[in-house]
């Protein structure tokens, strides 16, 4: 065992002479194994020498203040040389070796080439991200890659001025290409900038970057919950008849429809046609259905979208001059919030599937947690000597659960969670969530 300080520089050379007489010689590595491009079971072997065709592996990406984007590689085999083109194997694409570094902590030293067994920073790769292999274009292999694990926490972030918003983008894009395991996605529904990342201090380390490196201000907060709604009580008729008249010709349509939930499966709307007897003329029917389902994207609890909604349509009436689709379309909307409102509305929440691994001491206190946050306890097992509690959870209770779950394991139990279902929300919590949508 060797003592030392890097930073007083003590001990640092009996280290450097112990590796030089205690470890193996570069020339005793054995060959590195990897697979073919169109063959994965086809193995091809590179022998650690200047003698052997190129290939590298980019391990990391750095963005640099003055150069841009440095790709870390690790050569293997072969010679790799300024300007010369490569192969990316993983996608197969063409780059080109602009320069090349041998780093030294914060100094760099530019060289023409480089052999096997170093390691390199090189500029000008626009396509290659980590994990990927550079070749020789006519010898093509694939080496091991890394596998970057799922993130397990996700929060919302937006810039603080709408200066900031541009730089956000490029900061964000930048470190997600240093950090496979950063994830960013945009929610559709919400229209809020999600990131991922390994844990909240992954994510706060991510957002101090981005203040010091790209001086970028951002708010940072929980992503709102993808809340839905739907209908527990059938309306068996609704009339509705939408009639404007403005000078010239007006608008007019009467229509007259059920609702009813839909029991179980996977159907969120659903569009039944009634009509006999030419009471509404047939290029109209498509209009009230476009009409219910425009209604169905806000809700009328909270302005969440609805699922699992049967729409009948029984009767109606039209006039010969002054129906036309979009009145059909107005009066299918119309009747349907009309009929909604009646048919006992409820908000449906996420459900997630909680898996939670913990030694036995901490069961009672991980238990008691799940259930504090309205959680349902559904198996218990054991798993190489830990135990394992499964159950579903609202997504809105599972926020900050990370943190929890290591102050309250002293850091030995871990969790994965994913979506199952969508359920009812208890009255109490839903009147917080309608009252908070409209701003109460």
């Amino acid at each position: 065992m060797f003592c030392g300080t890097a930073f007083k520089n003590k001990g640092v050379q009996p280290l450097l002479d112990a590796v030089v007489r205690y470890l193996p010689s570069p020339l005793d590595v054995e060959a590195i194994e990897g697979h073919d491009v169109k063959d994965p079971e086809k193995v091809i072997q590179r022998k650690p020498s200047d003698d052997e065709p190129f290939s590298g592996l980019a391990f990391k990406i750095a963005s640099d203040p003055h150069l841009g984007k440095l790709t870390f590689v690790r050569i293997y085999s072969g010679r790799l040389e300024a300007g010369t083109a490569v192969l990316n194997s993983v996608k197969g694409k063409k780059e080109r070796i602009g320069k090349i570094y041998r780093m030294h902590a914060n100094k760099r030293e530019e060289i023409p080439s480089v052999g096997a067994g170093d390691i390199v920073a090189v500029m000008g790769l626009k396509q290659t991200t980590t994990g990927e292999t550079l070749c020789d274009d006519k010898n093509p292999v694939i080496l091991e890659s890394m596998d970057f694990p799922a993130p397990v926490i996700q929060v919302a972030i937006e810039p603080k001025s709408k200066g900031d918003q541009e730089k956000l983008g490029v900061a964000i894009q930048r470190l997600s290409e240093e950090d496979p395991s950063f994830q960013v996605h945009s929610d559709e529904e919400t229209g809020q900038t999600i990131i991922g990342g390994m844990g909240e201090l992954h994510l706060e380390v991510l957002v101090d970057r981005m203040k010091r490196e790209f001086r970028v201000e951002a708010n940072v907060g929980k992503p709102q919950v993808a809340y839905r709604e739907t209908i527990r009580k059938t309306v068996e008729r609704i009339d509705y008849t939408h009639k404007k008249q403005t000078g010239g010709t007006g608008q007019f349509a009467k229509v007259q429809i059920a609702l009813e939930p839909i029991e179980g499966g996977d159907a969120s709307y659903e569009f039944v046609n009634k009509v006999t007897g030419g009471r509404i003329p047939r290029e109209y029917i498509p209009s009230v259905d476009a009409g219910a389902q425009e209604a169905m994207q806000f809700g009328i609890l909270a302005g969440y979208e609805m699922v699992g909604v049967r729409v009948t349509l029984l009767d109606g009436g039209y006039h010969e001059v002054d129906s036309s689709e979009l009145a059909f379309k107005i009066a299918g909307s119309q009747a349907f919030k009309e009929g909604a409102r009646k048919a006992s509305p409820v908000l449906l929440e996420p459900m997630m599937a909680v898996e939670v691994t913990t030694p036995e001491d901490y069961m009672g206190d991980v238990i008691g947690d799940l259930n504090s946050r309205r959680g349902q306890i559904q198996a218990m097992e054991e798993r190489s000597g830990a135990r394992v509690v499964k159950g579903l959870v609202p997504l809105s209770e599972m926020f900050g659960y990370v943190g929890d779950l290591r102050s309250k394991t002293s850091g030995r139990a871990s969790y994965s969670m994913q979506f199952d279902s969508y359920a009812e929300v208890p009255r109490n919590v839903a009147e917080e969530i309608i009252a908070k949508a409209k701003g109460e």
